[in-house]
């Protein structure tokens, strides 16, 4: 009762009885571009470091400031509200591509596939359709779920993200100003990556493998604008978490291997193929760390997916009965209160079902489609409550993708379906059900905040279709430029690849799986390890992707994260949910500009030999155009990023 008085209290910016402007031309194009805009640089972002940030808010602030400039005062707090929930699309999108469909790269460079007889490689149309297909799951399930979701559980469901970006539409005044932050931010972030990534002036990654004492261990930081940006918005807490996996695996556990080594030379434990003595950091990374981290990763998503055991029964249960128990009439509803008709609703979803199955390449068929849709539909129920408890960014998505993958890979053992066939299948159905289930998350985030303002639902399901498609578009050729320049696995190209390393856990398993290769002692040690962190009380997941990522990606993420640590003791926790919103605009632009250069790079590479060749000579830390001088050059710069940073954080702190 006390919930539905809430309710009954409730009023959106926007009265039930008024009509103003909200879907328009103006609003459509520019959430649009932003929405491939933060789409590809996810991507980018996604893949080299195993994480993306959310575009939401950023959307939300672009969105004021150019509008504002284009057309001055004639810009409504619900236009802006469908330029963040067209642009936020390609954010969700984004991560579940780069979570999955990698994998098909993956197998393609994997040299004992292909003396197999592997050849399959997914396309640009077969993404794009995954995507389409995927993303509209994901919409047309969440659409029943908005009244109780969003409407009744009102005051219980904070939705994070959703809540944030009403607060700062509804602060329209200060759109101008802030969203200076995120231009600058993309300036400087990506000025910043053609200087040390394209032009090859200094080194990205300054690094020191010990030889004597320690012998086995490395220490270094990938000193760039995106992983500053990224450890800002991720706070201490999770930064640290990730910082503790990467010193335990590369600087407790690989000297041991080391120093077990040089005690027995000669001596070769698989899945190594060389003696331990004889390796150095990098290749005990790949023989044995790497493994280890899939085990973790395993381990780590499903305890976060048991975790959330709770939530996912009570959430499926009254999902279910809100799915088959709505019969009002949409007509009778006030205009805050109007989703797409049920029966249109359903007609979609069945689309989607007929052409999942008749999908080609993807090995689907109609098994798969059967599977991809029932673990669609389950997952996607769970995840759109959940983003409204913790937020998009402790959604378990890599845990969820993990459980289908395995259910559906012992099913089609059963059904004798097993080699590459069942890998495909099996990681197609994976990514419908990754990708479903990360915009079912965007989008419930987006009804909230639309909900708040006083939006016609209706109108944001419909536009949230043309936010997923046009970085539906991109998705492909972003995916085949980057695997192109730098591949997703060691060695596939001369330079550093893009390590994706969801996507490198889920081949891993599905391939051990479907083959009965798996290399199951290091990923079953690297799952004990996880649990034992469990056991400490602390979360797992950020941890084992330290654990499986270089040390190096981790130790910029806690400088960013030590600079939030020390804005937030000065911050009002009033102030936009306890954020320093200066800093976490300035951080995301800095992302954002960075994983855009890294992409044109990538076409460069891609398209222009004298520049390849270029590029390829000076890979090196001693090759870059400073020489010898690089690594130290590198060192100073990424320490003055780090304190413009802090300065502009803390110039926008309302302080206590």
């Amino acid at each position: 009762m006390e919930n539905n008085a809430n309710n009954a209290k409730f009023k959106p910016v926007i009265p039930a009885g008024t009509t103003i402007a909200e879907v328009t031309w103006k609003a459509l194009i520019l959430g649009s571009l932003i929405s491939v805009l933060f789409g590809v640089a996810n991507a980018y972002l996604g893949l080299k470091f195993g994480m993306t940030v959310s575009a939401s808010i950023p959307a939300a602030v672009i969105s004021m400031a150019i509008l504002r400039i284009f057309f001055g005062r004639n810009v409504t707090v619900l236009e802006n509200n469908i330029v963040q929930t067209v642009g936020s699309a390609g954010e969700s999108l984004a991560a579940g591509i780069i979570f999955t469909i990698p994998a098909f790269f993956i197998w393609s460079a994997n040299e004992q596939l292909a003396a197999a007889g592997y050849f399959h490689e997914v396309s640009k149309m077969q993404i794009f359709w995954m995507s389409m297909l995927g993303g509209a799951l994901g919409i047309l399930l969440m659409i029943p779920l908005r009244k109780y979701l969003v409407d009744k559980e009102h005051g219980k469901l904070r939705f994070p993200e959703g809540t944030a970006c009403a607060e700062i539409i509804m602060a329209g005044d200060e759109g101008g100003g802030k969203a200076k932050l995120v231009f600058a931010g993309i300036g400087l972030g990506a000025l910043y990556k053609i200087l040390y990534d394209m032009l090859r002036v200094w080194t990205q990654s300054p690094s020191h493998d010990f030889k004597g004492f320690l012998k086995g261990g490395t220490i270094g930081v990938d000193a760039t604008p995106a992983l500053l940006g990224v450890g800002y918005i991720i706070g201490p807490r999770i930064s640290a978490l990730m910082l503790s996996g990467a010193v335990l695996g590369y600087l407790g556990i690989s000297p041991l291997l080391s120093f077990i080594g040089d005690q027995i030379p000669g001596i070769i434990i698989a899945p190594g193929t060389m003696p331990l003595s004889e390796m150095d950091p990098a290749q005990l990374r790949n023989s044995y760390i790497k493994y280890l981290g899939v085990g973790a990763v395993a381990i780590g998503g499903f305890v976060s997916l048991i975790k959330s055991f709770p939530v996912i029964i009570q959430s499926f249960s009254k999902g279910f009965k809100q799915l088959i128990g709505r019969k009002e009439d949409v007509n009778d509803a006030p205009r805050t209160d109007r989703d797409l008709p049920m029966k249109w609703v359903l007609l979609g979803v069945v689309g989607v079902i007929v052409a999942i199955w008749l999908l080609p390449g993807t090995e689907l068929h109609i098994l798969g489609a059967a599977l991809a849709v029932l673990f669609g539909f389950f997952f996607v129920v769970v995840a759109a409550r959940i983003v409204g408890i913790v937020g998009s960014s402790s959604s378990p998505v890599s845990g969820m993708t993990i459980a289908t993958l395995l259910v559906t890979c012992m099913i089609l053992l059963y059904f004798g379906v097993e080699g590459v066939e069942g890998m495909v299948t099996a990681m197609s159905v994976g990514a419908i059900v990754c990708i479903a289930v990360c915009m079912s998350g965007d989008i419930a985030q987006d009804l909230k905040t639309g909900y708040l303002l006083g939006a016609t639902p209706w109108r944001q399901q419909l536009t949230e279709f043309i936010g997923l498609l046009f970085p539906a578009i991109a998705m492909g050729f972003t995916l085949y430029y980057l695997n192109e320049a730098f591949g997703f696995v060691e060695g596939a190209t001369p330079r550093d690849p893009l390590l994706a390393p969801q996507a490198n856990v889920m081949a891993t398993v599905v391939q051990g799986i479907m083959n009965a290769n798996l290399p199951w002692e290091p990923i079953i040690v690297g799952g004990f390890i996880a649990l034992a962190v469990e056991l400490l009380g602390i979360s797992s997941l950020p941890f084992a992707i330290g654990l499986y990522l270089p040390l190096s990606l981790s130790t910029p993420i806690m400088t960013g994260g030590l600079v939030a640590l020390l804005v937030k003791k000065y911050v009002r926790k009033e102030e936009y949910g306890g954020k320093n919103l200066a800093g976490t605009l300035f951080a995301s632009g800095m992302v954002a500009g960075d994983a855009l250069i890294g992409v044109a790079v990538a076409f460069m590479i891609g398209s222009w030999s004298a520049y390849e060749m270029f590029y390829n000579e000076h890979e090196g830390g001693m090759d870059t155009l400073t020489g010898a001088w690089g690594p130290w050059i590198a060192l100073a710069a990424f320490a003055s990023l780090t304190l413009l940073l802090a300065r502009l954080a803390f110039k926008g702190v309302a302080k206590k």
